[in-house]
């Protein structure tokens, strides 16, 4: 076992400054009221400060991956984590105006209407406009809500209780701590240090994601976070329940059931998410087949019903004009792609039910969530930072090289400045792709090696 070095608590502690400090210096440049709309110059400057960050954040990484820090390192990360959350959570939304849309569509259930049944603009919702969050709604004109049932309800009961943004932000946050929590209970039931709770708590695009632009996607992260813990409890059926509740925050974690799916009677968490969906959507069937709201429009607008927003089919554009079906050929493939992943993870697992340790078995669980995560992920290629917030939280327990960039590196995104889709995010997937490439290599190489030293034994 390595040394308990001091010194190395004391660079643990001069990175997090450095954090705090770079988040400081990117909120000075936040102008109130312009969500997102500001001289190029200062986005360019903004998007600076935080890929430093992402830097000083890999550095701390690889600081509390690689050397064995005193216990109360743990606090360390956990004050700076909460001080970052803190400093930012005050400050009005900066890069998104989703969260506008969050409080309205709350707003919106107090008055005892269906949320999808109309547009911010229709003329029936007047009565509820007013001049602080109505005018900062996007595609208010044209666009039904496109969050889905469980995002809906948390909407409504933080609206209930304050129907302001910040109000809004603070239940984002408490919910992403919750899935922080429950890594911190992962990473004592596997025996690793809890101070890797920085690979969640310091990640700088969580960080602005939920703390200072308040995305939904933070409740999701909760819920994962409960669905993780609950099946490394062996409670498979409400571990299929939250996961379901998950995907009906944004519809990605769906791709994480596989993973749950191991070494457990399948018919409980599968039926149990069936019973959440079902009554989700049952809330708010009156308003028919609106009850998916923007969803398809979005696609479109995305240009990811024509193959145009995919990242690797915006490559191949390049090379030549591509066929009108590309698109829908792409989504097959993938869909398909994923499928067989999916199967292999679960069938993979599920000979592995005789697992050594418990502890083996939560990393496990962990490794496979993080690459189904990064999976879909890539395979929609998002051109929105905060699609990617959510790889941090499984890396906590199983650190994935390629995952852990795409947590952080979509900083990045926040930028366009060759307005297309190939180019400038190829400096987020391709590093990924080439470190899971050098992953895969060392991996197989282990286990030659290992069956190598078995045979020689026999």
């Amino acid at each position: 076992m390595s040394e308990v070095r001091p010194a190395g608590l004391m660079r643990l502690t001069s990175l997090g400054l450095l954090l705090l400090g770079l988040t400081f210096g990117a909120l000075f440049l936040e102008e109130p009221g312009t969500v997102s709309m500001r001289p190029q110059v200062v986005t360019e400057l903004f998007v600076a400060l935080l890929a430093l960050a992402v830097v000083v954040y890999l550095l701390a990484v690889h600081l509390v991956l690689g050397s064995a820090l005193p216990s109360r390192a743990v606090w360390i990360v956990l004050a700076i984590g909460l001080l970052a959350r803190g400093i930012l959570l005050p400050a009005p939304p900066f890069l998104s105006s989703d969260i506008y849309r969050y409080v309205w569509d709350g707003r919106v259930q107090q008055a005892g209407i269906n949320p999808y049944r109309y547009v911010p603009a229709d003329p029936s919702l007047s009565r509820l406009r007013d001049t602080s969050i109505f005018p900062l709604i996007n595609r208010a004109a044209y666009a039904r809500t496109i969050y889905p049932p469980a995002a809906q309800m948390v909407f409504a009961l933080v609206v209930r209780i304050s129907g302001t943004v910040q109000a809004m932000k603070v239940a984002i946050v408490g919910l992403e701590l919750a899935g922080l929590y429950c890594m911190m209970r992962l990473l004592v039931m596997a025996g690793l240090p809890r101070e890797r709770i920085l690979i969640q708590a310091w990640n700088p695009l969580v960080i602005w994601s939920f703390a200072c632009d308040g995305h939904v996607d933070g409740v999701a992260i909760g819920l994962i976070g409960l669905a993780l813990l609950a099946r490394s409890q062996r409670r498979a059926g409400l571990a299929g329940g939250l996961l379901a509740a998950a995907a009906l925050v944004k519809f990605l974690p769906v791709a994480l059931a596989p993973a749950l799916a191991r070494g457990v009677p399948l018919w409980r968490p599968i039926l149990t998410g069936l019973v959440v969906v079902v009554i989700g959507y049952a809330c708010y069937a009156s308003a028919g087949h609106y009850v998916l709201g923007f969803l398809p429009g979005y696609s479109s607008e995305e240009g990811l019903s024509g193959g145009s927003g995919f990242w690797l089919l915006a490559g191949l554009a390049r090379l030549g004009r591509l066929p009108p079906w590309s698109g829908t050929a792409y989504i097959v493939v993938v869909a398909a792609g994923l499928a067989l992943l999916g199967f292999w993870i679960a069938r993979g697992t599920q000979r592995l039910r005789d697992v050594p340790r418990p502890a083996d078995d939560v990393v496990l669980l962990c490794r496979n969530a993080a690459i189904l995560a990064a999976a879909v992920t890539v395979a929609i290629s998002p051109h929105y930072s905060w699609y990617f917030a959510w790889l941090a939280l499984p890396c906590v327990v199983a650190p994935v090289p390629a995952v852990i960039w795409l947590s952080s590196a979509p900083v990045l995104l926040t930028l366009d400045p060759f307005n297309e889709r190939f180019i400038w995010p190829s400096l987020v997937y391709a590093p990924a792709l080439i470190l899971a490439v050098i992953a895969f290599r060392r991996r197989r190489s282990a286990r030659y090696v290992l069956a190598a030293t078995l045979k020689g034994t026999c």
